[in-house]
């Protein structure tokens, strides 16, 4: 198919497709059938999932092409220009249909008569200020209005960069929405809608904006372009399917309620991705790089319009899905026990020692970074010794054990227990500020990213690019500075425990993700300014890389000693209502928390004062062996210089004689 008449025909092919199975999808699974009581009309039951379908797709054309651009096109020039307006025409869709679902959700759920009267506008206000589904659609919709001025607006990197933040930003709040927190496992199945619906949306976005920006590149800039693409497509792939599987298996259960008409939809979904997958990984191999041949660009192109009608197809049974009844009833029972009614899961067994090594509660998102981490790291290695180049074993042994010990903490026992105990609570926060920074940092990844990533010489940027400028910004500057990365590791740790913060994280599956990513930082900052290699602007002379360990040291054995002295329990609303018949008691288990970060926690701390006073030995034996090569240099040229004038005076000499 020509290029230009694809870039018309793309988008009705992917649009009409996913209508298609929608309306099918829908029939076949009864997703929009008359309820028995409190039905809102047709127009409501077919209307809801259509306009979801819309924001679904303007969502994709929106975050794919901001994405694509950045890792793709050059800015400055027509491509990058196209994919910007390109996401700020999908913005504006996503913003209007984005409120038409608030609307609608209204209407299904309170089943109100539309009328303009002041009761109506009353009733809709409530909803979208004081019910969950209410402020997620109105979030989402202010968010896909300021990134349709955004987009329309910016044109460099860093402003691009930010808006892209935003735009994945943006898709999480209708994440929120497509599993009830009544239900079980409410935080993993929001956990893997979000990463499906945010990788399905670079995915299918990025292809989008191939089809719109072809007509306005050559054919070996193409080729780039679709390098780059696949590469972004690949990864999407891998988290579009893991955290699909993830999903599927809270609504499915069995391999029995595969017969069921919700078992079916899935079932031509994972048919359509899988169709994807296979038709990305064959012209990825073998056409992308003939893309010079008219050939192979015309079987290309075609191959791109056979894709886009899978995507529908996959996009158009997913809404289906979301609106059709699982064939297991996924709720929580109606006598709940103290834990489901704070947790959504029901207490887990004792804590013993077997546990330890053999509970789990598996993050995804945390799952995902430990993989992809290991996955690009090892990836690295593996290239710099094809090259011929060294890299230290040492140092790539103390990163997988770090990205171990993050999987252990994040997706292990003490994420499966540290919402029933606070002292487990405590040795998490530990292990991820202090233990496992500790390994990380001597894996020197940004050093290894230097080295291992190809530099691009076409204007566009890559991983290398980005980590780089990442690490000379102005932010960067400011956040590795060894002072406001001591103040941050240690101020976080009284702010967190002594406000609000606790209580967000335990309440809130985002407060708690939140908890992870902020004390990983901070104490992947503070490690880095005391023995890292990856370049930073500045790090303190050794002495005082000491004294401030030291003066940490000190902090945060005070930090313990406060929470031992507690005479009441914190957040005691959480831990002293779990129901738990075994165990310390909460205020005794708060005790031992108090303990763990006053003595486990110190623990890092001494290996730290240990590495950095070899690492001063080290230093100053290198000092005074470049000194001593020096004076060598410098005693070799002063016998030279005095030979010589010997020389000279003897030269003199003989022919004063003559």
């Amino acid at each position: 198919m020509n290029s230009r008449a694809l870039r018309l025909a793309g988008p009705a092919i992917l649009a009409a497709t996913a209508l298609a199975v929608l309306v099918w999808g829908l029939a076949f699974g009864g997703g929009a059938a008359p309820l028995l009581i409190g039905d809102a009309g047709p127009i409501v039951r077919w209307g809801l999932p259509i306009v979801r379908l819309v924001v679904n797709l303007s969502a994709a054309g929106m975050a794919g092409a901001l994405v694509v651009a950045l890792f793709a096109l050059r800015a400055g020039e027509r491509p990058f220009d196209t994919a910007l307006d390109t996401a700020s025409v999908s913005a504006a869709v996503f913003t209007v249909s984005s409120a038409a679902t608030g609307f609608l959700t209204f209407l299904s759920i309170f089943n109100a008569q539309v009328s303009a009267d002041a009761r109506f506008g009353q009733q809709l206000g409530r909803f979208l200020v004081e019910t969950e589904p209410g402020r997620a659609w109105l979030l989402t919709t202010i968010a896909g209005a300021v990134l349709t001025i955004l987009t329309f607006a910016v044109r460099g990197w860093t402003s691009t960069l930010l808006v892209g933040v935003l735009a994945l930003a943006a898709l999480v709040p209708m994440a929120t929405q497509g599993h009830s927190g009544e239900e079980a496992n409410h935080n993993t199945a929001v956990t893997a809608l979000t990463l499906h619906i945010v990788a399905a949306a670079v995915w299918l976005g990025g292809l989008l904006l191939l089809v719109v920006v072809r007509p306005l590149l050559d054919r070996r800039e193409i080729a780039a372009v679709l390098g780059r693409y696949s590469s972004i497509a690949l990864v999407a792939f891998v988290v579009v399917a893991l955290s699909g599987v993830a999903r599927a298996v809270i609504g499915v259960v069995s391999w029995e309620n595969l017969a069921s008409p919700y078992g079916v939809l899935l079932i031509v979904k994972v048919a359509a991705l899988l169709s994807i997958g296979v038709l990305g990984a064959w012209y990825r191999r073998r056409l992308i790089g003939r893309m010079e041949s008219d050939t192979a660009s015309r079987r290309f192109w075609s191959l791109i319009a056979l894709e886009l009608a899978f995507m529908g197809v996959a996009s158009g049974a997913a809404v289906a899905l979301s609106r059709t009844p699982p064939p297991v009833d996924t709720a929580l029972p109606g006598d709940l026990t103290p834990a489901e009614l704070l947790t959504g899961s029901p207490l887990p067994p004792e804590l013993t020692i077997e546990r330890w090594f053999t509970a789990w509660d598996v993050d995804l998102l945390w799952a995902f970074a430990a993989g992809f981490g290991l996955f690009f790291y090892l990836a690295g290695v593996w290239r710099l010794h094809r090259r011929g180049d060294r890299w230290p074993v040492y140092r790539t042994v103390l990163w997988v054990t770090g990205m171990l010990l993050l999987v252990w903490v994040t997706c292990g026992p003490i994420n499966a227990y540290q919402d029933y105990l606070f002292s487990v609570h405590m040795i998490g926060h530990m292990m991820l500020t202090m233990a496992i920074p500790v390994c990380l940092v001597p894996g020197a990844p940004v050093t290894l990213a230097a080295r291992a990533l190809r530099k691009r010489d076409d204007g566009t940027r890559g991983g290398r690019e980005w980590i780089l400028w990442a690490v000379h910004s102005p932010f960067s500057r400011v956040i590795t500075h060894p002072a406001v990365a001591a103040v941050l590791f240690i101020g976080s740790l009284w702010v967190f425990y002594y406000t609000e913060l606790l209580r967000w994280s335990l309440y809130d599956h985002l407060g708690h993700e939140w908890m992870v990513v902020h004390f990983l930082i901070t104490g992947y900052l503070f490690v880095l300014s005391l023995i890292g290699i990856d370049p930073v602007p500045y790090r303190y002379p050794y002495p005082f890389r000491l004294l401030i360990l030291i003066a940490v040291m000190a902090i945060h054995a005070f930090f313990g000693m406060s929470i031992m002295m507690q005479s009441g329990l914190m957040v005691a609303e959480w831990f002293g209502s779990m129901g738990r018949t075994w165990g310390m008691p909460p205020l005794e288990d708060q005790y031992s928390g108090g303990g763990v970060a006053w003595s486990i926690g110190e623990v890092p701390t001494l290996i730290l004062a240990i590495v950095v006073a070899v690492q001063w030995s080290r230093s100053d034996e290198r000092q005074q062996r470049r000194q001593d090569r020096h004076a060598d240099r410098t005693g070799d040229e002063e016998l030279a210089a005095y030979n010589a004038r010997l020389a000279a005076l003897a030269e003199r000499d003989a022919r004063a004689g003559l």
